[in-house]
């Protein structure tokens, strides 16, 4: 039987909390900042949990951080 093998990106991009759900960065904090007000930039670097309707697709990319 072959081994499983996470996605090599989605290591980089999720990270599993203490309660088993999978923590993520928002996007849009790249570039083209002038635009964005100060509270949208504040809360754009915040982290925030993946939604339940992602949560699977997500643990079938990252299967050995569970």
């Amino acid at each position: 039987m072959p081994k499983m093998k996470s996605n090599s990106g989605a290591k980089k991009r999720f990270r599993v909390t203490g309660s088993g759900k999978i923590k993520r960065k928002k996007a849009f904090k790249r570039h083209i900042l002038t635009k964005k007000s100060s509270k949208t930039k504040r809360q754009l670097g915040q982290s925030t949990l993946v939604t339940d309707a992602d949560a699977p697709k997500v643990r079938q990319l990252i299967p050995n951080k569970f």
